[in-house]
């Protein structure tokens, strides 16, 4: 059987992708979270990381769609941070921990997201993140030490949950902004990547759902001002300029 590659396989358009790609001017959301072995991205392990794509239906609601999760080997010469570890719960040499390479986890990751930036007809992919300057600091720091060239991910523009949160629902802790949104907390599984990528792509979804009417007062606004660009007539990847 002959191998398609990854650009050149057929890509089923998502239902909602004609809409998507208006949304968010051609970026596509993801939920990243990281867990590490401190707070110095350029110095600290990566330890575990978790993406969450965005699904959105043929009525422009968001959901959360697909987790991927990956335990991931401290790169050599990485700092482990005794309080970070006691904090997250993770040993990071338990025999039975199923981690990989950071570089491999990275790659998996980054053709999920790659998929689903071409399932919903958009540019590139915008971090979603809980205080996501964190998440998005160890994520750049891992492509740059993993080398690797085709980072779908803005690299510097993201969307934080902790302000929206505490500007919807007066919360920034996680766990508050989750409980006070209607959604199950369990505290047994914080600082789970996966765990707390799904909270916060809930999060995001459930306020950015909210916020359906004061987005289509804006996008009429727009197009009256000749504004709005329609959306992309062919699936891409990365977009060269990286605009803002």
């Amino acid at each position: 059987m002959s191998h398609v590659p990854e650009a050149e396989a057929a890509i089923t358009p998502a239902r909602g992708a004609h809409l998507m790609a208006r949304r968010f001017r051609g970026f596509l959301p993801v939920v990243i979270d990281v867990e590490c072995g401190g707070f110095h991205a350029a110095t600290d392990a990566l330890l575990e990381i978790a993406a969450v794509t965005i699904d959105m239906d043929e009525t422009g609601l968001l959901r959360p769609g697909a987790t991927h999760s990956y335990h991931i080997i401290p790169f050599e010469g990485a700092r482990l941070d005794p309080a970070a570890l006691a904090v997250t719960g993770i040993d990071p040499w338990h025999p039975l921990r199923p981690a990989i390479p950071e570089r491999d986890a990275l790659q998996r990751i980054f053709r999920e997201v790659r998929h689903a930036i071409r399932a919903y007809n958009c540019r590139r992919a915008i971090l979603v993140g809980h205080n996501a300057a964190f998440d998005l600091g160890f994520l750049n720091a891992a492509v740059a030490r993993c080398e690797i060239k085709r980072n779908p991910f803005h690299p510097f523009s993201c969307f934080d949950t902790a302000t929206l949160a505490g500007a919807a629902l007066g919360q920034t802790v996680l766990a508050k902004a989750v409980t006070v949104a209607g959604f199950e907390w369990d505290s047994s599984s914080a600082h789970s990547a996966s765990y707390d990528a799904q909270r916060t792509a809930e999060i995001f979804c459930h306020i950015t759902n909210r916020l359906r009417d004061i987005y289509r007062e804006a996008e009429a606004r727009a197009c009256a001002l000749g504004w709005h660009e329609a959306p992309p007539q062919e699936p891409t990847s990365e977009d060269p300029q990286m605009e803002t």
